[in-house]
Protein backbone atom coordinates (compact mmCIF):
# COMPACT_ATOMS: atom_id res chain seq x y z
CA UNK A 1 0.00 0.00 0.00
CA UNK A 2 0.91 3.53 -0.83
CA UNK A 3 3.03 4.84 1.67
CA UNK A 4 4.90 7.78 0.22
CA UNK A 5 4.47 11.37 1.22
CA UNK A 6 1.36 12.75 -0.21
CA UNK A 7 3.02 15.68 -1.59
CA UNK A 8 4.81 13.81 -3.73
CA UNK A 9 2.16 12.54 -5.82
CA UNK A 10 1.00 14.41 -8.98
CA UNK A 11 -2.66 15.17 -8.10
CA UNK A 12 -0.85 17.61 -5.10
CA UNK A 13 0.86 19.91 -7.52
CA UNK A 14 -2.43 19.97 -9.46
CA UNK A 15 -4.44 21.44 -6.55
CA UNK A 16 -1.74 23.49 -5.69
CA UNK A 17 -2.07 25.65 -9.06
CA UNK A 18 -5.78 25.33 -8.92
CA UNK A 19 -5.49 26.75 -5.11
CA UNK A 20 -3.22 30.25 -6.71
CA UNK A 21 -7.14 31.03 -8.88
CA UNK A 22 -9.12 29.50 -6.82
CA UNK A 23 -12.73 31.28 -7.27
CA UNK A 24 -14.74 33.52 -4.64
CA UNK A 25 -17.80 31.42 -3.47
CA UNK A 26 -20.65 33.83 -5.15
CA UNK A 27 -18.86 33.61 -8.35
CA UNK A 28 -19.26 30.28 -8.44
CA UNK A 29 -22.67 30.32 -7.48
CA UNK A 30 -23.53 33.32 -10.05
CA UNK A 31 -21.89 31.17 -12.82
CA UNK A 32 -24.02 28.09 -11.83
CA UNK A 33 -27.70 28.13 -10.91
CA UNK A 34 -27.48 24.42 -10.00
CA UNK A 35 -24.44 24.29 -7.85
CA UNK A 36 -26.12 23.42 -4.56
CA UNK A 37 -27.69 20.25 -6.61
CA UNK A 38 -24.42 19.49 -7.94
CA UNK A 39 -22.34 20.20 -4.92
CA UNK A 40 -24.07 18.14 -2.59
CA UNK A 41 -24.49 14.06 -2.08
CA UNK A 42 -26.39 12.05 0.20
CA UNK A 43 -25.52 8.74 2.13
CA UNK A 44 -28.29 6.53 4.98
CA UNK A 45 -30.31 9.80 5.27
CA UNK A 46 -27.73 12.29 5.62
CA UNK A 47 -27.47 15.12 3.01
CA UNK A 48 -23.77 16.90 2.42
CA UNK A 49 -23.95 20.05 1.36
CA UNK A 50 -20.44 21.53 0.13
CA UNK A 51 -21.79 23.83 -2.31
CA UNK A 52 -20.30 26.90 0.03
CA UNK A 53 -16.77 25.78 -0.27
CA UNK A 54 -14.54 27.32 -2.72
CA UNK A 55 -14.46 24.27 -4.70
CA UNK A 56 -15.60 23.85 -8.38
CA UNK A 57 -15.59 20.82 -11.01
CA UNK A 58 -11.55 20.72 -11.77
CA UNK A 59 -10.90 20.88 -8.13
CA UNK A 60 -13.37 17.97 -6.83
CA UNK A 61 -11.90 15.88 -9.61
CA UNK A 62 -8.13 16.84 -8.86
CA UNK A 63 -9.28 15.82 -4.72
CA UNK A 64 -11.01 12.64 -6.61
CA UNK A 65 -7.66 11.70 -8.39
CA UNK A 66 -5.40 12.65 -5.34
CA UNK A 67 -7.63 9.57 -3.26
CA UNK A 68 -6.82 7.21 -6.21
CA UNK A 69 -3.22 8.13 -6.33
CA UNK A 70 -3.05 7.73 -2.33
CA UNK A 71 -4.37 4.31 -2.56
CA UNK A 72 -7.69 5.52 -0.46
CA UNK A 73 -9.45 2.54 -1.95
CA UNK A 74 -6.78 -0.26 -1.02
CA UNK A 75 -6.51 1.02 2.63
CA UNK A 76 -10.45 1.27 2.65
CA UNK A 77 -10.23 -2.60 2.08
CA UNK A 78 -7.35 -3.19 5.01
CA UNK A 79 -8.96 -1.60 7.61
CA UNK A 80 -12.42 -2.85 7.13
CA UNK A 81 -10.98 -6.37 6.89
CA UNK A 82 -8.53 -6.53 9.84
CA UNK A 83 -5.53 -5.63 8.54
CA UNK A 84 -3.16 -4.39 11.60
CA UNK A 85 -3.21 -1.02 10.41
CA UNK A 86 -2.18 0.78 13.27
CA UNK A 87 1.63 0.15 12.54
CA UNK A 88 3.24 1.47 15.89
CA UNK A 89 1.30 -1.17 17.82
CA UNK A 90 0.67 -3.78 15.68
CA UNK A 91 -2.87 -3.91 15.69
CA UNK A 92 -6.15 -4.08 13.70
CA UNK A 93 -8.92 -1.47 14.04
CA UNK A 94 -11.90 -2.96 14.38
CA UNK A 95 -14.48 -0.31 16.11
CA UNK A 96 -16.74 -1.51 13.27
CA UNK A 97 -16.83 -4.46 14.19
CA UNK A 98 -18.15 -3.36 17.25
CA UNK A 99 -21.26 -2.54 15.85
CA UNK A 100 -22.01 -5.11 13.05
CA UNK A 101 -25.02 -6.50 14.76
CA UNK A 102 -27.09 -5.56 17.85
CA UNK A 103 -25.91 -5.45 22.01
CA UNK A 104 -24.32 -8.92 22.19
CA UNK A 105 -26.35 -10.82 24.89
CA UNK A 106 -24.49 -11.00 28.08
CA UNK A 107 -23.83 -6.79 27.86
CA UNK A 108 -27.64 -6.08 27.09
CA UNK A 109 -28.79 -8.75 29.95
CA UNK A 110 -26.33 -6.91 32.49
CA UNK A 111 -27.90 -3.82 31.53
CA UNK A 112 -31.11 -4.59 31.71
CA UNK A 113 -30.24 -6.09 35.33
CA UNK A 114 -28.98 -2.31 36.22
CA UNK A 115 -32.08 -0.65 34.84
CA UNK A 116 -34.27 -2.75 36.62
CA UNK A 117 -32.76 -2.50 40.13
CA UNK A 118 -34.72 -1.05 42.45
CA UNK A 119 -32.00 -0.33 44.80
CA UNK A 120 -29.92 1.22 42.28
CA UNK A 121 -30.61 5.53 42.12
CA UNK A 122 -27.77 7.18 40.77
CA UNK A 123 -25.04 5.69 37.99
CA UNK A 124 -21.51 7.36 37.60
CA UNK A 125 -19.59 6.74 35.06
CA UNK A 126 -15.87 7.12 35.90
CA UNK A 127 -13.66 7.29 32.80
CA UNK A 128 -11.46 10.02 30.50
CA UNK A 129 -10.95 10.77 27.27
CA UNK A 130 -13.24 8.59 24.93
CA UNK A 131 -14.13 6.22 28.10
CA UNK A 132 -16.39 9.42 28.58
CA UNK A 133 -17.10 11.75 25.86
CA UNK A 134 -18.66 9.45 23.62
CA UNK A 135 -21.31 7.57 26.53
CA UNK A 136 -21.57 11.40 27.76
CA UNK A 137 -22.67 12.27 24.62
CA UNK A 138 -24.92 9.58 23.85
CA UNK A 139 -26.54 10.05 27.14
CA UNK A 140 -26.87 13.69 26.36
CA UNK A 141 -28.14 13.94 23.06
CA UNK A 142 -30.84 10.92 23.53
CA UNK A 143 -31.70 11.46 27.35
CA UNK A 144 -32.60 8.46 29.46
CA UNK A 145 -35.23 6.43 28.29
CA UNK A 146 -38.00 4.34 30.50
CA UNK A 147 -35.99 4.64 33.87
CA UNK A 148 -35.90 6.79 36.96
CA UNK A 149 -31.92 6.47 36.65
CA UNK A 150 -30.17 9.56 37.40
CA UNK A 151 -26.68 9.92 35.58
CA UNK A 152 -23.35 11.73 36.47
CA UNK A 153 -19.78 11.66 34.62
CA UNK A 154 -16.68 12.27 36.12
CA UNK A 155 -13.68 12.67 33.92
CA UNK A 156 -11.97 15.17 35.86
CA UNK A 157 -9.45 14.08 38.57
CA UNK A 158 -10.41 17.46 40.23
CA UNK A 159 -12.00 16.27 43.46
CA UNK A 160 -14.69 18.83 42.51
CA UNK A 161 -16.02 16.46 39.73
CA UNK A 162 -16.46 13.80 41.64
CA UNK A 163 -17.80 15.72 44.35
CA UNK A 164 -20.21 17.38 42.39
CA UNK A 165 -21.65 13.72 41.28
CA UNK A 166 -22.15 12.63 44.39
CA UNK A 167 -24.28 15.31 45.64
CA UNK A 168 -27.81 14.35 46.88
CA UNK A 169 -26.77 10.56 46.62
CA UNK A 170 -26.86 7.95 49.23
CA UNK A 171 -24.21 5.50 48.82
CA UNK A 172 -26.72 2.63 48.88
CA UNK A 173 -28.33 3.56 45.63
CA UNK A 174 -25.21 4.34 44.06
CA UNK A 175 -23.44 2.43 41.49
CA UNK A 176 -20.34 3.16 39.31
CA UNK A 177 -19.14 2.45 36.07
CA UNK A 178 -15.65 2.23 35.69
CA UNK A 179 -14.19 2.55 32.46
CA UNK A 180 -11.06 1.77 31.82
CA UNK A 181 -9.06 -0.43 28.77
CA UNK A 182 -6.10 -0.91 30.85
CA UNK A 183 -7.62 -0.29 34.16
CA UNK A 184 -4.59 1.69 34.49
CA UNK A 185 -5.42 5.17 33.55
CA UNK A 186 -4.36 7.09 36.41
CA UNK A 187 -6.97 10.20 36.48
CA UNK A 188 -9.93 6.88 36.13
CA UNK A 189 -8.29 4.91 39.03
CA UNK A 190 -8.01 7.49 41.36
CA UNK A 191 -11.19 8.56 41.53
CA UNK A 192 -12.55 5.01 41.59
CA UNK A 193 -10.22 4.74 44.94
CA UNK A 194 -12.35 7.68 45.93
CA UNK A 195 -15.49 6.60 45.29
CA UNK A 196 -14.11 3.30 47.30
CA UNK A 197 -13.59 5.43 50.06
CA UNK A 198 -16.97 7.21 49.96
CA UNK A 199 -18.54 4.05 50.30
CA UNK A 200 -16.96 2.58 53.11
CA UNK A 201 -17.35 -0.62 54.01
CA UNK A 202 -19.88 -1.64 51.65
CA UNK A 203 -19.09 -4.43 49.49
CA UNK A 204 -17.71 -3.11 46.25
CA UNK A 205 -18.82 -5.90 44.22
CA UNK A 206 -22.09 -4.86 44.82
CA UNK A 207 -20.90 -0.93 43.45
CA UNK A 208 -18.61 -1.92 41.10
CA UNK A 209 -18.62 -2.60 36.77
CA UNK A 210 -15.75 -2.84 35.35
CA UNK A 211 -15.23 -1.93 31.66
CA UNK A 212 -11.74 -2.69 30.35
CA UNK A 213 -9.62 -5.18 28.65
CA UNK A 214 -7.57 -6.18 32.08
CA UNK A 215 -10.28 -8.10 33.89
CA UNK A 216 -7.78 -9.63 36.43
CA UNK A 217 -7.10 -5.84 37.54
CA UNK A 218 -10.46 -5.56 37.85
CA UNK A 219 -11.50 -8.15 40.08
CA UNK A 220 -8.17 -7.40 42.02
CA UNK A 221 -10.12 -3.86 42.55
CA UNK A 222 -13.03 -5.53 43.74
CA UNK A 223 -15.63 -5.27 40.66
CA UNK A 224 -17.39 -8.82 40.12
CA UNK A 225 -19.06 -7.86 37.00
CA UNK A 226 -16.28 -6.91 33.80
CA UNK A 227 -17.17 -6.26 30.02
CA UNK A 228 -14.20 -6.73 28.31
CA UNK A 229 -12.89 -4.02 25.51
CA UNK A 230 -10.55 -5.59 22.64
CA UNK A 231 -7.15 -4.33 22.19
CA UNK A 232 -8.15 -3.51 18.46
CA UNK A 233 -10.98 -0.66 19.65
CA UNK A 234 -9.34 2.83 20.51
CA UNK A 235 -10.92 4.76 23.17
CA UNK A 236 -12.23 7.61 21.21
CA UNK A 237 -13.78 4.92 19.15
CA UNK A 238 -14.61 2.78 21.65
CA UNK A 239 -18.83 4.07 22.89
CA UNK A 240 -19.90 1.00 19.93
CA UNK A 241 -17.88 -1.26 22.49
CA UNK A 242 -18.95 -2.35 26.11
CA UNK A 243 -17.87 1.20 26.81
CA UNK A 244 -20.76 2.47 26.05
CA UNK A 245 -22.44 0.16 28.56
CA UNK A 246 -23.44 3.51 31.01
CA UNK A 247 -25.21 5.07 27.38
CA UNK A 248 -27.08 1.72 27.11
CA UNK A 249 -28.38 1.58 30.50
CA UNK A 250 -29.42 5.11 30.20
CA UNK A 251 -31.24 4.70 26.70
CA UNK A 252 -32.21 0.91 26.84
CA UNK A 253 -31.10 -1.88 24.45
CA UNK A 254 -33.86 -0.53 21.73
CA UNK A 255 -32.61 2.99 21.23
CA UNK A 256 -28.82 1.67 21.72
CA UNK A 257 -29.30 -1.06 18.62
CA UNK A 258 -30.45 1.89 16.88
CA UNK A 259 -27.87 3.93 17.72
CA UNK A 260 -25.26 0.69 15.80
CA UNK A 261 -27.81 0.17 13.39
CA UNK A 262 -27.26 4.17 11.90
CA UNK A 263 -23.34 3.80 12.24
CA UNK A 264 -23.60 0.37 10.44
CA UNK A 265 -25.48 1.75 7.46
CA UNK A 266 -23.35 4.59 6.86
CA UNK A 267 -20.16 1.36 7.02
CA UNK A 268 -22.21 0.32 4.55
CA UNK A 269 -21.97 3.22 2.32
CA UNK A 270 -18.26 3.95 3.18
CA UNK A 271 -17.46 0.24 1.84
CA UNK A 272 -19.09 0.64 -1.00
CA UNK A 273 -19.96 4.07 -2.68
CA UNK A 274 -18.00 4.89 -5.44
CA UNK A 275 -15.62 7.76 -4.27
CA UNK A 276 -17.33 10.94 -5.96
CA UNK A 277 -20.42 10.00 -3.95
CA UNK A 278 -18.91 8.52 -0.73
CA UNK A 279 -19.98 10.75 1.36
CA UNK A 280 -17.34 10.40 4.21
CA UNK A 281 -14.47 10.80 1.29
CA UNK A 282 -15.84 14.06 0.00
CA UNK A 283 -15.61 15.39 3.43
CA UNK A 284 -12.34 13.99 4.22
CA UNK A 285 -11.22 15.57 1.14
CA UNK A 286 -13.21 18.98 1.22
CA UNK A 287 -11.05 18.83 4.61
CA UNK A 288 -7.70 18.40 3.19
CA UNK A 289 -8.37 21.32 0.09
CA UNK A 290 -9.22 23.74 2.94
CA UNK A 291 -6.03 22.70 5.31
CA UNK A 292 -3.08 21.89 2.83
CA UNK A 293 -4.55 24.72 0.09
CA UNK A 294 -6.19 27.20 1.17
CA UNK A 295 -4.40 27.67 4.56
CA UNK A 296 -7.38 26.83 6.72
CA UNK A 297 -5.27 25.78 10.28
CA UNK A 298 -8.71 25.64 12.13
CA UNK A 299 -11.81 23.98 11.80
CA UNK A 300 -15.81 24.91 13.36
CA UNK A 301 -18.18 22.34 14.55
CA UNK A 302 -21.66 24.22 14.46
CA UNK A 303 -24.12 22.06 15.67
CA UNK A 304 -27.91 23.86 15.52
CA UNK A 305 -29.50 21.60 17.99
CA UNK A 306 -29.31 21.57 21.65
CA UNK A 307 -28.90 17.63 21.68
CA UNK A 308 -25.75 18.16 19.96
CA UNK A 309 -23.90 20.26 22.09
CA UNK A 310 -21.44 18.25 23.56
CA UNK A 311 -20.55 17.02 19.58
CA UNK A 312 -17.60 19.67 19.45
CA UNK A 313 -15.93 18.43 22.57
CA UNK A 314 -16.23 14.39 21.41
CA UNK A 315 -15.17 15.36 17.99
CA UNK A 316 -12.02 17.88 19.40
CA UNK A 317 -10.82 14.34 20.52
CA UNK A 318 -11.65 11.77 17.66
CA UNK A 319 -9.87 14.39 15.02
CA UNK A 320 -7.11 16.13 16.70
CA UNK A 321 -6.18 12.63 18.48
CA UNK A 322 -6.38 11.14 15.60
CA UNK A 323 -4.42 13.17 13.31
CA UNK A 324 -2.17 15.75 15.18
CA UNK A 325 0.57 13.71 14.15
CA UNK A 326 4.05 15.10 12.88
CA UNK A 327 5.42 12.01 11.31
CA UNK A 328 4.17 9.95 8.63
CA UNK A 329 3.47 5.74 8.28
CA UNK A 330 7.70 5.78 7.82
CA UNK A 331 7.96 7.60 10.66
CA UNK A 332 9.61 10.51 8.35
CA UNK A 333 8.78 14.28 9.64
CA UNK A 334 5.81 15.46 7.14
CA UNK A 335 6.59 19.08 5.72
CA UNK A 336 2.60 19.42 5.29
CA UNK A 337 -0.32 20.44 7.47
CA UNK A 338 -2.18 17.37 9.21
CA UNK A 339 -5.22 17.79 11.63
CA UNK A 340 -6.58 21.71 11.96
CA UNK A 341 -7.21 22.70 15.50
CA UNK A 342 -11.22 21.94 15.85
CA UNK A 343 -13.69 24.04 18.28
CA UNK A 344 -16.92 24.69 18.84
CA UNK A 345 -20.52 25.22 19.80
CA UNK A 346 -23.72 24.82 19.92
CA UNK A 347 -26.15 27.33 17.78
CA UNK A 348 -27.31 30.09 18.36
CA UNK A 349 -25.31 29.99 21.71
CA UNK A 350 -21.64 30.28 19.37
CA UNK A 351 -23.60 33.37 17.26
CA UNK A 352 -22.75 35.14 20.81
CA UNK A 353 -19.25 33.73 20.96
CA UNK A 354 -16.84 33.11 18.51
CA UNK A 355 -18.46 34.17 15.45
CA UNK A 356 -17.27 37.73 15.08
CA UNK A 357 -13.62 36.30 14.20
CA UNK A 358 -15.57 33.85 11.93
CA UNK A 359 -17.18 36.33 9.78
CA UNK A 360 -14.60 39.41 10.33
CA UNK A 361 -11.34 37.92 11.57
CA UNK A 362 -8.13 37.76 9.91
CA UNK A 363 -7.34 34.16 10.27
CA UNK A 364 -9.65 31.59 8.17
CA UNK A 365 -11.81 29.02 9.61
CA UNK A 366 -13.30 26.26 7.74
CA UNK A 367 -16.87 25.07 9.67
CA UNK A 368 -19.07 22.23 9.67
CA UNK A 369 -22.72 23.53 10.32
CA UNK A 370 -24.93 20.57 11.59
CA UNK A 371 -28.72 20.78 11.14
CA UNK A 372 -32.19 18.60 11.75
CA UNK A 373 -35.17 18.37 8.98
CA UNK A 374 -37.12 18.08 11.55
CA UNK A 375 -37.64 19.20 15.44
CA UNK A 376 -39.42 18.59 18.48
CA UNK A 377 -41.17 22.14 20.10
CA UNK A 378 -42.17 24.72 19.46
CA UNK A 379 -42.51 25.76 15.64
CA UNK A 380 -41.49 29.23 15.94
CA UNK A 381 -38.30 28.81 18.04
CA UNK A 382 -37.68 25.59 15.61
CA UNK A 383 -38.06 28.17 12.84
CA UNK A 384 -35.95 30.49 13.84
CA UNK A 385 -33.30 27.96 14.90
CA UNK A 386 -33.21 26.64 11.29
CA UNK A 387 -33.06 30.35 10.00
CA UNK A 388 -29.85 31.08 11.94
CA UNK A 389 -27.94 28.78 10.67
CA UNK A 390 -28.96 28.93 7.06
CA UNK A 391 -28.51 32.76 7.21
CA UNK A 392 -25.04 32.65 9.11
CA UNK A 393 -24.04 29.82 6.47
CA UNK A 394 -24.79 32.30 3.64
CA UNK A 395 -23.36 35.01 5.54
CA UNK A 396 -19.90 33.26 5.88
CA UNK A 397 -20.46 32.81 2.20
CA UNK A 398 -21.11 36.12 0.27
CA UNK A 399 -20.64 38.33 3.07
CA UNK A 400 -22.19 41.99 2.76
CA UNK A 401 -19.91 44.50 0.51
CA UNK A 402 -22.17 46.96 -0.12
CA UNK A 403 -21.16 50.42 -1.35
CA UNK A 404 -21.42 52.43 1.06
CA UNK A 405 -20.94 50.16 4.08
CA UNK A 406 -18.62 51.88 6.53
CA UNK A 407 -15.71 49.37 7.10
CA UNK A 408 -16.23 48.14 10.21
CA UNK A 409 -19.81 46.61 9.36
CA UNK A 410 -18.03 45.21 6.03
CA UNK A 411 -18.04 41.39 6.05
CA UNK A 412 -16.09 39.92 3.63
CA UNK A 413 -17.54 36.81 3.07
CA UNK A 414 -15.85 33.60 0.60
CA UNK A 415 -15.64 32.12 3.97
CA UNK A 416 -16.09 28.07 3.32
CA UNK A 417 -18.46 26.10 5.33
CA UNK A 418 -20.44 22.83 4.79
CA UNK A 419 -23.75 21.60 6.24
CA UNK A 420 -24.32 18.37 7.46
CA UNK A 421 -28.22 18.06 7.38
CA UNK A 422 -29.93 14.81 9.10
CA UNK A 423 -33.76 13.96 9.60
CA UNK A 424 -33.87 14.16 12.59
CA UNK A 425 -31.62 14.13 15.99
CA UNK A 426 -32.36 10.59 17.02
CA UNK A 427 -30.78 7.63 17.97
CA UNK A 428 -30.15 6.33 14.56
CA UNK A 429 -29.11 9.69 13.16
CA UNK A 430 -26.95 10.10 15.85
CA UNK A 431 -25.06 6.92 15.07
CA UNK A 432 -24.52 7.95 11.69
CA UNK A 433 -23.41 10.88 12.06
CA UNK A 434 -20.90 9.56 13.95
CA UNK A 435 -19.59 7.09 12.04
CA UNK A 436 -19.71 9.87 9.29
CA UNK A 437 -16.74 11.74 11.08
CA UNK A 438 -15.22 8.82 12.04
CA UNK A 439 -14.25 7.63 8.25
CA UNK A 440 -13.86 11.58 7.82
CA UNK A 441 -11.13 10.84 9.97
CA UNK A 442 -9.68 7.68 8.73
CA UNK A 443 -9.65 8.84 4.92
CA UNK A 444 -7.82 12.02 5.96
CA UNK A 445 -5.22 10.10 7.53
CA UNK A 446 -4.59 7.98 4.56
CA UNK A 447 -3.99 10.94 1.99
CA UNK A 448 -1.77 12.81 4.89
CA UNK A 449 0.36 9.25 5.29
CA UNK A 450 -0.41 8.91 9.01
CA UNK A 451 -1.62 6.37 11.43
CA UNK A 452 -4.95 7.89 12.77
CA UNK A 453 -5.08 4.86 15.47
CA UNK A 454 -1.87 5.95 18.11
CA UNK A 455 -1.36 8.61 20.48
CA UNK A 456 1.65 8.43 21.97
CA UNK A 457 1.96 12.39 21.87
CA UNK A 458 -0.10 12.29 25.28
CA UNK A 459 2.23 9.63 26.63
CA UNK A 460 5.28 12.31 27.27
CA UNK A 461 2.83 13.99 29.70
CA UNK A 462 2.25 11.36 31.80
CA UNK A 463 5.43 9.87 32.80
CA UNK A 464 6.94 13.55 33.62
CA UNK A 465 3.81 13.17 35.82
CA UNK A 466 4.44 10.34 37.27
CA UNK A 467 8.24 11.62 38.15
CA UNK A 468 7.00 15.06 39.48
CA UNK A 469 4.62 12.76 42.29
CA UNK A 470 7.36 10.62 43.04
CA UNK A 471 9.77 13.67 43.95
CA UNK A 472 7.38 15.33 46.33
CA UNK A 473 6.52 12.05 48.18
CA UNK A 474 7.98 11.88 51.35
Amino acid sequence: MNTQPPNHCSAWQSLGALARKAPKIADLFARDASRKDRFSTDAAGVRFDFSRQRIDSAVLDALLELARERGFEEWRAAFLRGDPINSTEKRAVEHVAQRAGDVPGPTRALAERVRGDARVRRIVHLGTGGSSLGPKLVVDALGVHDTALEFRFVANVDPLDLERALAGAEPDSTLFIVVSKTFTTEETLANARAAKRWLGARDPARHFIAITGNAAAANAFGAADVLPIPDSVGGRYSIWSSAGFGALCATGADAFNEFLAGAREVDLHFAHAEPGRNLPLLMALVGVWNVNFLGMSSHAVLPYAHALKLLPAYLQQLEMESNGKRVDREGRPVDYATAPVLFGEEGTVGQHSFYQLLHQGTPPVAADFIVAAQMDGDHERCALLGAYAEAQADALAFGSTDAGLEPHRVCPGNRASSTLALERVDARNLGRLLALYEHKVFAQGVIWNINSFDQWGVELGKQLARRILSRRQP
